[in-house]
């Protein structure tokens, strides 16, 4: 069965360290993603594609900043993309490996997390729901913009918690036309 994220119903966002104190939150507002289960409603494949300008932490200077050169660069590369290359299953537990394209970078990426298996909601849609994560090495992409502290450190953190939380419908199967 094929599917195709509910934007409404979904986010993708990151954490990353601020001052060595705190923990900066972020997201992007606008993406798309589709993915596949199997026969027999275990995953498949998935996909997810998220705009770059988008990018929203609460703080408009901030997001200026990470949409130029110095961090995601969107007006050369307006997209970050992830790509499912292998999916393992132990219940609802799931791991997926995949490829994950930032800047123009592409690294491979272990999400892990929960897969909740298809159901029909309400209103006679086809429904399921991923929730994973990943810590990954932002200068492994190429995001190594940072300023030393006076006290020791970085302003920002190397490590990034990416997570994604989506729910999806199926998409109804069409019928090849009768020739």
């Amino acid at each position: 069965m094929k599917w195709t994220l509910d934007p409404s119903h979904s986010t993708a966002g990151f954490a990353v360290r601020h001052l060595m104190i705190s923990t900066v939150r972020g997201r992007f507002s606008q993406f798309t993603g589709t993915g596949e289960t199997n026969p027999d409603g275990t995953l498949k494949s998935v996909e997810m594609t998220l705009d770059v300008a988008s990018i929203d932490t609460n703080a408009a200077p901030r997001d200026e900043h990470l949409r130029s050169a110095d961090f995601f660069d969107a007006a050369t590369h307006p997209k970050i993309t992830f790509r499912s290359t292998q999916i393992a299953a132990q219940g609802a537990d799931v791991t997926i490996r995949g490829d994950l394209t930032i800047r123009g970078v592409t690294r491979p990426v272990t999400l892990t997390g929960e897969f909740t298996a298809p159901m029909t909601d309400p209103w006679g849609s086809t429904r399921a729901a991923l929730a994973a994560s990943a810590k990954l090495s932002r200068k492994e992409w190429g995001l190594t913009w940072n300023v030393a502290l006076e006290t020791g450190g970085f302003v920002v953190g190397d490590d990034v918690r990416i997570t994604v939380e989506v729910e999806a419908v199926a998409v109804p199967e069409t019928v090849p036309a009768a020739t």
